[in-house]
């Protein structure tokens, strides 16, 4: 399945998220059952299968990740850490440094520390999705856009540590 077609898309990284929400919206609201309740047995799951299509394709466009290992399925190139250039010893060090802080900040229970923390993986986030985005526009290598998807992989894994400190301060 090509979630860009699938939601009436070029094959692009560059996504207009307002459009793209209203495309998913108004995709939905014609494939809602209510809209099948007088038609054939056949009809009605094959509007199902279409708006579970829909879904899919939302969430895999909706999300620059997904997005970027969609664009790479397109062209024939396989994603996965275990199929992405090793990250440089920079990026390594930096993601130890930062597990090292929220671990000293969840230890003093700093929240202030970890609230930092997100802020800082939030903005290189942005930068690596940038980043990303500007590779697709431009003859990168392979290579080159997988090594930034990767940095990119890192900076979310880091944020999912950074909730899940949150939550523990939360639930206690």
């Amino acid at each position: 399945m090509n979630p860009f077609s699938v939601l009436g898309l070029p094959d692009a990284f560059d996504v207009d998220e307002k459009a793209l929400e209203k495309t998913h919206r108004e995709l939905s609201r014609a494939l809602h059952p209510d809209r099948y309740t007088n038609a054939s047995a056949t009809e009605r799951r094959a509007a199902l299968e279409r708006a579970v299509q829909v879904n899919e394709a939302f969430r895999v466009v909706r999300d620059p990740l997904t997005r970027a290992e969609a664009l790479f399925a397109r062209l024939g190139v396989a994603t996965g850490e275990d199929r992405e250039p090793k990250a440089s010893p920079a990026l390594l060090m930096d993601v130890l440094e930062k597990r090292e802080a929220l671990s000293d900040a969840k230890d003093a229970k700093d929240l202030s520390a970890v609230a930092g923390l997100r802020a800082e993986a939030e903005r290189e986030e942005a930068r690596a999705i940038a980043a990303l985005a500007s590779a697709f526009h431009e003859p990168e290598t392979v290579a080159e856009k997988l090594h930034l998807l990767g940095e990119l992989r890192f900076f979310r894994r880091f944020l999912d540590e950074v909730s899940a400190v949150e939550e523990s301060f939360d639930a206690s």
